[in-house]
């Protein structure tokens, strides 16, 4: 089951600089992985070692945050699309 999933400027470096590419997966979880077979050292940017997504990325899958859903739990089916955004902090 292909999934599109956009990625974000800051990890386009891993993905020879493709904003979307397509990725196999019934979960966020099992998308990360096959995200890392394909674009290797991407995973360590967007989960930790236990599989949980980090504090600063946020994942949607059709514009909804998975932290709402179930976590890298959350099932995919054909045709979604997956947006991982980092979050970006600042202040005057």
């Amino acid at each position: 089951m292909a999934v599109t999933v956009r990625i974000p400027t800051p990890l386009r470096k891993f993905t020879n600089d493709q904003a979307e590419v397509s990725i196999d997966g019934g979960t966020v979880g099992e998308l990360i992985d096959n995200l890392e077979a394909q674009h290797g050292g991407i995973k360590e940017k967007i989960a930790e070692d236990s599989g949980a997504i980090r504090r600063f990325v946020n994942i949607y899958v059709n514009e909804e945050d998975i932290r709402f859903l179930d976590g890298p739990g959350t099932a995919l089916k054909d045709g979604d699309q997956v947006t991982i955004v980092p979050a970006i902090a600042g202040g005057c």
